[in-house]
């Protein structure tokens, strides 16, 4: 072969790419916009560095035959795959493209996925998904089906390994839907993105319901009542952004540490405003959101599920230019008290940050855990068992601050001393105790409450009696169970010098093949 028949093929190869790189045709992009979602390619630019994108198999094809699909076969099969860079870190994707065969999964497809997922893992990266796919491709049958299950089983492989991020872009449903279950976060756009086990159709078919896609499995519904997305947002560009955030928060993979960033906040700035932010009547509300604003690097907290369980506060933020989790009670929603879907959200959270090294921060105003049948027979038990578990299992710094109400079987959970914090404050405005004031007075004191002269009078001498005996400020401090009370204007110091004692700390674990939590 010449120089010359060599540069023929290297055109022919630039052709082809081209081709591949344009998608199957302008009327299956504009019609992908004219849907209100962006193409493949205008994705993964959104999402890489610029110019940093590698794709690989490119010039795919699937070998299926039958239904006239041996008469369409084109480039990349309708999947993405490659890496790229995101602030300068490697990060593996993989990206449905919607405009070849509606993004579905057959053979090739499937085999592109598990490669570009072994290539993370080995490599110790992040993986991305940027899910745009109408499932299982039907005329391959069942081996759409095994391409699943290699999927999964990958997902599972890599789980507490490195960050896996689903990032729903369009309808997902069936089978499909266990990956982004399997993933670490997921992200989803209103009115685009869709996830549900069985359709619209199947469901009137079989019950007789008439439900719409977004009704049934869309954004929103998924954000705040379901608990499957962690995140919401209006448009892709938002939500691509937010991703790239998140990355910035997380290492690359488990044996790292997050990236630290130099900090612009002083690490000695006092918290004066606390001191007027929170009451201390344990029946006044306030908003913790403040309170975590206050503490944290610029007030700069990256939430997750900020729309589900929002009696509890879950997310990423910095001290000193270190990552933390940040978990919370909120006052402002059911008094902060802990439920099912409190309990799973905070339990799932805490292992997350367990899983890659990022040290646990602990506000806690919590009355108690949610009384009433709904919850019994809804499994409080098991589901705060999560949220219990996932504490005694972390083996990252973990520091608690007690703000105010720490009562009863709550308190434990929230990562007390008794369930292995490292470090435990408390305001002067704490109240550790069984249960508050006057339920103790009401059930200690009941008798003698009820046969005096004046009962309310007499309750309210035992209310008085209980507090100062038994809940005043120091009574934890006394008995060791938190190890000082602090000056609120100081949490943000004494969390940077605390946290910076525990950096090397190092947890042996019992030797197991896994324990058995709750489920």
């Amino acid at each position: 072969m010449t120089a010359s028949d060599l540069s023929v093929r290297v055109t022919e190869l630039r052709t082809v790419k081209e081709a591949a790189e344009r998608g199957p045709s302008q009327r299956a992009s504009d019609a992908q916009h004219d849907r209100g979602k962006l193409t493949v390619r205008e994705r993964l630019d959104l999402l890489f560095d610029p110019g940093t994108f590698r794709e690989i198999e490119q010039l795919r094809r699937h070998r299926a035959t039958g239904f006239g699909l041996e008469d369409r076969r084109p480039h990349t099969d309708g999947v993405v795959t490659g890496w790229g860079k995101v602030e300068g870190r490697t990060v593996f994707v993989y990206a449905h493209d919607f405009r070849i065969f509606g993004g579905s999964l057959g053979e090739a497809h499937a085999e592109k996925i598990h490669k570009v997922m072994d290539l993370a893992l080995t490599s110790g990266a992040p993986l991305v998904a940027l899910s745009d796919g109408a499932g299982a491709r039907i005329q391959e049958g069942v081996t759409a089906l095994a391409g699943y299950g290699g999927i999964f089983r990958r997902n599972v492989a890599a789980s507490g390994v490195i960050p896996q991020i689903s990032v729903m872009l369009g309808p997902c449903a069936g089978g499909a839907t266990y990956s982004p279950a399997l993933t670490d976060f997921v992200f989803m756009v209103r009115d685009i993105s869709q996830m549900y086990i069985t359709g619209p159709d199947v469901v009137q078919a079989v019950t007789g319901e008439q439900i719409g896609h977004n009704e049934l499995g869309g954004a929103v519904v998924h954000s705040s009542v379901s608990g499957a997305s962690g995140f919401l947002y209006d448009d892709e560009e938002h939500c691509i952004a937010e991703v790239r955030h998140l990355l910035s928060l997380l290492p690359s993979n488990n044996r790292e540490l997050p990236v630290w960033h130099q900090p612009h906040d002083p690490a000695g700035r006092r918290n004066e405003k606390l001191i007027e932010l929170v009451p201390v009547d344990p029946n006044r509300s306030y908003d913790m959101y403040q309170v975590i604003e206050e503490i944290i690097d610029d007030g700069d907290l990256f939430e997750v599920h900020a729309n589900w369980a929002q009696n509890i506060i879950c997310g990423f933020g910095r001290l000193d230019g270190h990552v933390v989790g940040i978990v919370a009670n909120q006052p402002l929603k059911q008094a902060g008290v802990l439920d099912i879907n409190a309990s799973e959200k905070a339990a799932r959270f805490v292992q997350t940050c367990d899983s890659f090294s990022i040290p646990l921060v602990t506000l806690v105003d919590v009355p108690g855990f949610l009384p009433g049948g709904s919850q019994e027979h809804g499994g409080i038990i098991r589901h705060g068992a999560k949220l219990l578990y996932a504490y005694c299992a972390a083996t990252v710094p973990r520091v608690q601050v007690i703000l105010r109400k720490a009562y009863g079987g709550a308190y434990i959970v929230m990562d007390s001393r008794s369930i292995g914090c490292d470090l435990s404050f408390a305001w002067p405005s704490n109240e550790i105790a069984v249960m508050g004031a006057e339920g103790a007075a009401n059930v200690v004191f009941r008798r003698e409450i009820a046969a005096a002269d004046d009962p309310e009078a007499a309750r309210a001498q035992r209310v008085k009696q209980y507090r100062q005996e038994l809940m005043h400020p120091y009574y934890a401090a006394e008995r060791g169970l938190v190890d000082d009370v602090i000056d609120p204007a100081a949490t943000r110091p004494v969390l940077i010098e605390a946290l910076s004692v525990l950096r090397a700390k190092h947890a042996p674990m019992p030797v197991r093949k896994h324990g058995n939590p709750p489920m």
